[in-house]
């Protein structure tokens, strides 16, 4: 089969596949552990580290913009072939080391966020049942960017619904894809793009040269994860109470292109025509108004029933996502 000749089967086969199951069975009961990063510093806090130190020495104002900007390249293209490398040590230790799975699926486990994310949006519909207003905002505060001052109960709670379909496709299906295409090279390589998308990929101020490249890198890697992400929301509104799958599909691919980002439309759009929402619009980011159309044409009212109710659809896309990983085992064990 040509899924054997991929780098993740070589010489491990379906076990790279069983490994990645069980650390999404984990992920999804236990989530991330604390009782291990308490002991450990957690991966992406390491990888944060050399791309801050990376920032701070290289990304100087006193130099030029084409000099920053290179400087850049070099920084998340080095950090890429590094991210590969290491992932390629960590499946040969699974390869010739008894404990060398155990290994693996632990980092897996850590790398990917479903129960994590999942509690941290609950707990802004938690926050805005029992606090109002000033607890949801700062519950919101914790996951996503914007001001959360400017923001009302209903933007409080579109925050949140946002939140939970653009990290869907992040931190959810995008690991799972590239593990599954590439192994756990693939997987370490779109978490490091990732997080310098996060810290350095902003493409204004100080970082609009220097994270130009980590910023392209993060959405070339992020490109299919962020359809199918909006595909398997759009396939989980079927069981949500109210939920309209079809015209999740339908928004998903007329109003994708309102988002500024070129992927994060994508299940944005899925969430919103599933939910009956308007989502995105404009919204401030440290004091500064940005203005974006409206993602969906439904109520732009949302409120924690809604949050909820995405949170619904984001459990049910998780179990979609992974039962394709567990087709492409049963293919793979095949006769």
């Amino acid at each position: 089969m040509l899924i054997s000749m991929l780098p993740l089967f070589a010489g491990g086969r379906a076990d790279a596949l069983a490994i990645l199951l069980a650390a999404l069975l984990l992920d999804a009961l236990i989530g991330d552990p604390p009782f291990l990063w308490r002991r450990l510093p957690h991966p992406v806090v390491l990888i944060g580290r050399v791309i801050h130190l990376l920032d701070r020495k290289l990304n100087r104002d006193s130099r030029s913009d084409a000099d920053r900007r290179l400087r850049g390249a070099a920084a998340a293209l080095g950090l890429a072939a590094a991210a590969l490398l290491l992932g390629a040590l960590v499946t040969r230790l699974r390869l010739t080391w008894p404990w060398g799975a155990a290994v693996e699926g632990v980092l897996i486990w850590t790398l990917i966020a479903q129960k994590s994310l999942f509690q941290h949006v609950r707990a802004v519909a938690v926050g805005l049942k029992r606090g109002g207003l000033p607890l949801g905002r700062w519950e919101v505060s914790r996951i996503v960017g914007r001001d959360p001052t400017s923001l009302d109960e209903y933007g409080v709670a579109r925050a949140a619904i946002e939140s939970t379909a653009e990290n869907f496709a992040d931190a959810v299906v995008a690991p799972v894809f590239w593990y599954v295409l590439l192994g756990f090279p693939g997987l370490l390589l779109y978490k490091t793009a990732n997080t310098m998308d996060s810290m350095i990929g902003h493409l204004d101020g100080n970082h609009r040269d220097f994270g130009m490249v980590a910023a392209r890198l993060d959405d070339l890697l992020t490109l299919i994860p962020a359809r199918l992400s909006g595909c398997l929301l759009a396939a989980a509104m079927v069981f949500v109470p109210s939920g309209r799958p079809f015209s999740a599909l339908r928004v998903m691919w007329r109003d994708h292109r309102h988002h500024a980002s070129p992927n994060s439309g994508w299940p944005e759009g899925a969430m919103a025509g599933g939910l009956g929402l308007a989502l995105a619009g404009p919204r401030r980011y440290d004091g500064v108004l940005v203005t974006e159309k409206w993602i969906g044409d439904g109520r732009a009212r949302a409120g924690i029933v809604d949050i909820n109710r995405a949170l619904f659809a984001f459990s049910v896309a998780c179990l979609l996502n992974g039962g394709l990983v567990l087709c492409v085992l049963i293919l793979e064990l095949r006769p």
